[in-house]
């Protein structure tokens, strides 16, 4: 991983002003071109004609010294409108107090990964955001330089004063104009860890004002001129279409403007691009226009719709003897294989092998899916909340045979995404409506219709098989089935690839109707607990310590020789001895029972220590410790946020989450059916970060998927059985504590 160095910023990737009229320097930068050949720099622009809302993310300084740094990247509660900006503001040498920070738009000529996805944002812009900012405070140095006639290498900055040898000071500000004449510097030098001011210290969430006085932020608070509002009537189940409906009733409803269908264009963008088929449905939808959202979800229930069968509808049970029977065949696709490990379990002196199955689990963003869209003949305007903006603004430009130039797509914060905004099927609807009715529109779901027509994490069971021989493993086989979709290529080799001579991964998968996609650490969500399950009840057999046995296998990995292994047995090694200490492992009262895991995942290392209790003959979850390799940590504050907000969410879904389907229909499509962690469940969360000066990895995902297998630990700790199904409470039983024998 790289460390703190110097690096080349192309002049492309900035856009410079050179007016004096207007004041202020405007400097514009893309963090994933910076790294490319240097061409010709841009010609100056008239700060005064100039657009602020033409950049995606840029510092603008004025000539008052005001700062604003704009952040790319889509805002789903991840933090990384406060750690990005923070970043570019640490190299610029500004106090984070003056800062001003606002939200970029989609810009695809500046950018290649505008996205809110994978835990990903801040360690794919990391060297480029300081690099911004470092060549941002050069010029101004040498504009102070320059006017002093001394050499810039004799001038110190601290929160945006320039100061000399001879004690005298300028400020950014009354600099600025003269930096923006100046040639974009090929290299510069970028700070040492140690000396941040910015990063590593707390910084509170540049939007926590608006949130809690409730101001605009978030997609469901857009507002514009003559906008109307829609509600759509969806197929009920999956494999449904329309066939007819009666929209009397709901036509004599208050507020109702219109009822219209869609369904003609999102047909023509599937025959364009059938991969996205398989999150829309093609069927035609109706579509009820309102003066408010209440009147138009009123008048959606009035509409008398009759549908049919388009294809199969499809049960939860059926699922479950499908899922089984793609692990007892033979159709695989083979992802990593390592020895021969027939010949090791025919050789072995033990095996064990067991299955484990998880549900379908919605999103349950707290803010429902909601779009605005207004479609003119001049413009395609699009605003709210979406992961993917440049991916949904493309689909858009296809669906309505408009140029991408001619598409502007704002972001609004997001009230949670998960995975379920990167896929954008609410923007879709939005723009077929807007063009179909040529008024401005918003979209919005209700929560049922966020539930009933969602992209759900998909069904999966995994088998895992391990051979032992000399006491020692020696052969490792890890089967996937899952509805619709299988792992994606890193994670066979995440742990314990390389650790185990004979290892293979397989994966297979179901074609279903209903719509799956990633959700919340895709895959690891649930192959975390169920490999760190296995390998608790595998030391169990071997009679090794739990702990041991997975320092001795990192032991064997060799990443130097096998560029394959993703994850750093050292750093993994380290959060499992410091998990071990913080944790007090071993070392509690009786009474107080403990799980353990480690997981590798979105490039960070995590080791969590589960403490259980007893109340009521049951075991109660009561603490987590969680110790995290994730390189630098920009904001600390953020940081915790993110990790307790996963643990919470994986013991939470672990516990309670299913979502079963019958005839094409989900089971529960509202919380007094669909059980979430409450409050007075959610355990303590206990973190330390592992120190070090790698550049960072991520932090929104990696500590969910451990917390289901440190809870399932920690359970047969209490109560002597194990658990091979989520949620934990579909089988009560196992949760029991047994009664003890009364002796005397």
């Amino acid at each position: 991983m790289s460390k703190n160095k110097t690096n080349t910023l192309s002049r492309r990737a900035f856009i410079r002003n050179s007016s004096l009229a207007g004041g202020g320097m405007v400097i514009g930068f893309n963090l994933f071109q910076a790294c490319k050949p240097k061409v010709i720099a841009e010609p100056a622009i008239d700060l005064a004609s100039l657009d602020y809302n033409d950049f995606n993310a840029f510092i603008k300084i004025a000539d008052n010294g005001a700062v604003t740094i704009f952040s790319p990247n889509p805002e789903i509660g991840q933090g990384v409108k406060t750690s990005m900006p923070m970043i570019i503001a640490e190299e610029l040498d500004v106090a984070w107090k003056d800062v001003y920070v606002e939200q970029g738009i989609l810009d695809t000529e500046n950018y290649t990964r505008q996205v809110a996805g994978g835990s990903q944002s801040i360690r794919h812009g990391w060297d480029a955001l300081r690099q911004t900012g470092a060549k941002a405070k050069h010029m101004l140095v040498s504009a102070a330089a320059a006017r002093w006639g001394v050499d810039p290498s004799e001038c110190t900055v601290n929160e945006g004063v320039i100061t000399n040898a001879a004690g005298e000071t300028l400020s950014y500000g009354d600099v600025v104009n003269e930096a923006a004449l100046l040639e974009v510097p090929e290299e510069v030098p970028l700070k040492d860890p140690k000396d941040y001011k910015i990063m590593g210290k707390n910084a509170s969430n540049v939007d926590i004002g608006k949130i809690v006085t409730g101001e605009p932020l978030f997609g469901l608070d857009y507002k514009a001129d003559g906008m109307v509002y829609a509600a759509v009537v969806r197929p009920p189940a999956f494999g449904q279409k329309l066939v007819s409906f009666d929209d009397s009733e709901a036509r004599a409803m208050p507020g109702v403007i219109d009822i219209v269908t869609i369904g003609e264009k999102v047909r023509g963008l599937l025959a364009e691009d059938p991969s996205f088929g398989s999150k829309i449905s093609s069927s035609d939808k109706v579509v009820v226009i309102a003066e408010t959202t209440w009147q138009a979800l009123k008048a959606k229930e009035a509409i008398k719709a009759v549908w049919e069968e388009d294809s199969k509808v499809e049960s939860t049970e059926e699922h479950n003897k499908i899922l089984d029977d793609l692990l007892d065949g033979n159709k695989f696709n083979t992802m990593r294989s390592d020895g021969n490990i027939k010949k090791a379990f025919a050789e072995a002196d033990e095996i064990l092998e067991r299955t484990y199955e998880s549900p379908f689990l919605p999103h349950n963003c707290m803010e429902p899916m909601n779009f605005f869209a207004s479609v003119t003949d001049e413009k395609v305007h699009l605003v709210g909340p979406i992961q993917t903006p440049a991916w949904k603004a493309g689909l858009v430009s296809k669906m309505l045979g408009r140029e991408e130039k001619d598409i502007l797509l704002e972001m609004t914060r997001m009230g949670g995404g998960f995975g379920r905004r990167l896929y954008g099927d609410f923007v879709i609807e939005a723009a077929e409506i807007s063009d179909k009715i040529r008024k401005p529109v918003k979209v919005v779901y209700s929560r049922e219709d966020d539930m009933e027509d969602g992209i759900y994490r998909m069904a999966i069971k995994y088998r895992i098989k391990a051979g032992v021989k000399d006491g020692k493993v020696t052969a490792y086989h890890l089967k996937e089935a899952a509805v619709n979709d299988n792992m994606y290529g890193l994670i066979p080799n995440f742990f314990p690839a390389g650790a185990i001579e004979n290892y293979q991964v397989d994966a297979a998968s179901y074609d279903s109707n209903i719509t799956t996609g990633a959700w919340r650490a895709p895959y690891t969500n649930f192959l975390a607990y169920a490999e760190q399950s296995f390998f608790d009840e595998l030391a169990e057999l071997m009679d090794v310590d739990k702990i041991q046995l997975r320092l001795d296998l990192l032991d064997k990995v060799k990443p130097e020789e096998d560029e394959r292994i993703q994850y750093s047995p050292d750093r993994m090694k380290e959060v499992i001895k410091t998990a071990v200490e913080k944790s007090g492992w071993g070392t509690k009262p009786k009474n107080v029972y403990q799980g353990f895991v480690n997981y590798y995942c979105h490039n960070s290392h995590v080791a969590q220590v589960a403490d259980v209790e007893i109340e009521n003959g049951e075991p109660v979850v009561k603490k987590i410790t969680c110790v995290v390799d994730c390189g630098i940590v920009v904001n600390p504050m953020g940081a915790l946020n993110q990790i307790e907000g996963g643990v919470i969410d994986g013991v939470g879904h672990s516990m309670y989450g299913e979502l079963q389907f019958k005839d094409g229909k989900p089971t529960a499509n509202n919380f007094d059916r669909y059980r979430l962690i409450r409050m007075k469940e959610a355990p303590v969360v206990e973190t330390y970060f592992i120190q070090n000066d790698l550049s960072p990895t991520g932090l929104g995902e990696p500590t969910l998927p451990p917390a289901g297998g440190a809870i399932a630990n920690a359970f047969k700790a209490a109560t002597g059985n194990r658990l091979y199904k989520q949620p934990f409470t579909k089988t009560p039983e196992l949760l029991k504590v047994p009664e003890k024998e009364i002796i005397g």
